[in-house]
């Protein structure tokens, strides 16, 4: 068994995972329900809710998770790099 990622496939699975988390939200503030969900995240966490959601804007959206799945896939890419220079054989 190798030790050796793909560095390719390493950034691809984390913007999967970062990118598609933010798509959700996105979804819920689309919905309408962001709010009650920050809402009782912040109540399970004992922190008096401070922050109010903002209307959906598709552009704003959508640079979100283009943002967050680029930055995922950036980390994904330097982990992999380094996991493999720690792993040389």
């Amino acid at each position: 068994m190798s030790n050796h990622l793909n560095v390719g496939k390493a950034g691809l699975v984390l913007a999967t995972v970062v990118g598609g988390f933010h798509l959700c939200w996105t979804i819920l503030i689309a919905l309408g329900w962001a709010q009650a969900v920050i809402d009782f995240v912040f109540w399970m966490h004992f922190i008096k809710p401070l922050y109010v959601i903002e209307p959906f804007e598709f552009a704003r959206a959508v640079m979100l998770v283009a943002m967050t799945g680029g930055m995922g896939f950036l980390m994904g890419s330097v982990f992999a790099l380094v996991w493999n220079a720690l792993h040389k054989t």
